[in-house]
Formats: C-alpha cells, structure tokens, sequence
C-alpha cells in the first residue's frame, strides 16, 4: 500500500467524491452520509494544514477549506431532501471539486518536485497521522462535561454515540432527541 502524501491525498478525494455522489442520487442514509462527509473532509482538512502545507505557499488552499467547512455545518443542518439541503450541496460539491482540481493539478505536483520521494512519504506518515488524531477527535465526545454526561456534545457526537449504541431510528433524531435516547439506552 502506498504511503506517500499524494497517494493518501488522492485516496481521500475519491472517497469525497463517492460521497457526494451517494448524497447527490439519495442513496443510503442521508444523515449518516453527511456525517462520514464532514468527519473526513475536517480532518482531511486539518491534516494538510498542520502537515502539508507549512512548507509550500498554500494560502489560498487553506481559504478554500475554511469556505468547504462553512458549507459543510449548514449542511450538518440541513435536513436531507429539502431545497436547502439540494443547495447547500451543490455548492460544497461545487468548492470541493474547484479545490481539488487544482490542488491535484497545480499544489501536489509542485509538492512532488520540491520533496522527492523520500520527503512524500514522511508527509505522508505526518499526514496520516494527523487525520487519524483528528478523526478520533471528531468522533469521540469532547470531555468537558462530567463522563457520561451529554452536555456540550454536538448532534454529530451524539449520532456517532447512538451509533455505537445501536439506537433504532437515530438518523431521524435531532440533538435532543439523540439525547434522550442515549440516557435510556444507558439506565
């Protein structure tokens, strides 16, 4: 399995583009679709900016992930199959497809050429290793309320716990109601 940055990069944007496809045609579950979407996109997201681009003039790049992870909250709020939601998507695919063409164009192969080989595959353990950390931070619940408690989690924290719960009809559920049905599944 290849390693280098470009490769681990590339990976992740077919996985976004596959996404968008599958939220585009309404297939699956919606809600849990955007969820998956926006755990990868932000720690994606992070994972360049921490790792890849301190070394390379990527202001622009860094501009256009602050635009996709607006788009993509109002999404996260959006509820699938309105007109809001259809939008909302249609311009997050719109930026997301403009950021990764010429990141894959223009960004990467200038990366490939002042790195090497070698360089492309430390980012790419650096890389890596941030989008996981960033990953089990999206999807584990923050800790500043007491454990066990639901305050201060985001809808999509609560998602993920019912998730693990295995909470029928939780894609149906807003926050409060995710709450609910943790602190019953939990007595």
């Amino acid at each position: 399995m290849a390693t280098d940055v470009i490769t681990l990069i590339t990976k992740d944007h077919r996985t976004v583009e596959s996404l968008f496809e599958r939220l585009k045609t309404g297939q699956g579950n919606q809600k849990a679709i955007v969820t998956e979407l926006h755990a990868l996109l932000i720690a994606h997201a992070r994972a360049e900016e921490d790792r890849v681009y301190p070394g390379i003039d990527a202001h622009h790049s860094v501009e256009e992930h602050k635009e996709a992870e607006i788009l993509l909250d109002a999404l996260v709020r959006a509820e699938p199959g309105t007109p809001e939601f259809r939008m909302t998507l249609e311009k997050l695919v719109e930026s997301v497809t403009h950021h990764v063409e010429e990141e894959e164009s223009r960004i990467l192969p200038a990366l490939a050429k002042s790195v090497g080989d070698k360089g492309l595959r430390e980012l790419g353990k650096a890389f890596k290793e941030r989008r996981a950390e960033e990953l089990k931070a999206l999807s584990v619940p923050k800790q500043a309320a007491p454990a066990g408690s639901r305050e201060g989690a985001s809808k999509s924290e609560l998602y993920e716990q019912a998730k693990k719960a295995d909470i029928p009809g939780r894609s149906h559920m807003d926050k409060e109601e995710l709450a609910q049905a943790l602190s019953k599944a939990k007595s």
